[in-house]
């Protein structure tokens, strides 16, 4: 890997706020990393972020296109318009004004059920480093350059068939386990070519049942 795509990487300014605020959190958290209610909390936080970035790629990023000209233009630049141009450097990763009212929202919900700002902020900074995680996968898969370890190599492959092959399956960026799970990890030599993953807009009905 050439450190060039690192520092492009880390200098992006949605990437490099995000950056920011998971070692403000972690700082906060190292303080107690000797409790197992924090280590608990924390993974917690990172599996939450794999069913959620399932859940949301497929639900959301790949929904039925509203009607609503506005909720279209955000669709449109959260997903809609990377899969038309998937090597966009520029809407290749989640916005923060997208990433940041999510966290805060999920940051309440666990602090409203738990009441402990300790267990939160270390939920919190197991999903943020996640998504960091997420992001830098996403991003090794639309540039060019080939990961390291075989693991990387093969879910970038993965990666590349959602976005040339078929835009209804593999929606596992970093991992499969949920595709697997929902029944839409394939073998992509028995998935049909699809005419629409670079225009996600013009998809028929029956593509939302399959």
């Amino acid at each position: 890997m050439k450190v060039k795509y690192l520092k492009q990487f880390l200098s992006f300014p949605d990437i490099f706020v995000m950056s920011l605020i998971f070692l403000i959190c972690f700082g906060f958290m190292f303080s107690h990393l000797s409790s197992l209610g924090t280590w608990v909390s924390f993974v917690l936080g990172m599996a939450g972020y794999i069913i959620s970035e399932y859940m949301t790629h497929r639900f959301l990023f790949h929904m039925k296109p509203p009607k609503n000209a506005f909720f279209l233009k955000l669709l449109k630049r959260i997903h809609y318009d990377h899969h038309s141009d998937p090597n966009n450097l520029h809407l290749l990763f989640l916005p923060l004004w997208y990433s940041l009212p999510n966290i805060i929202v999920v940051g309440g919900i666990v602090y409203f059920i738990t009441a402990s700002l300790i267990i939160t902020n270390a939920f919190i900074t197991g999903v943020i480093l996640f998504l960091l995680y997420y992001e830098w996968v996403h991003y090794r898969a639309h540039r060019p350059f080939q990961p390291l370890s075989p693991w990387g190599r093969w879910m970038k492959k993965i990666h590349l068939w959602h976005h040339f092959k078929n835009e209804n399956f593999w929606y596992g960026v970093t991992n499969p386990s949920m595709d697997i799970i929902m029944g839409t990890f394939k073998d992509q030599k028995e998935v049909k070519l699809s005419k629409t993953t670079k225009n996600l807009e013009k998809r028929c009905d029956q593509d939302f049942h399959l």
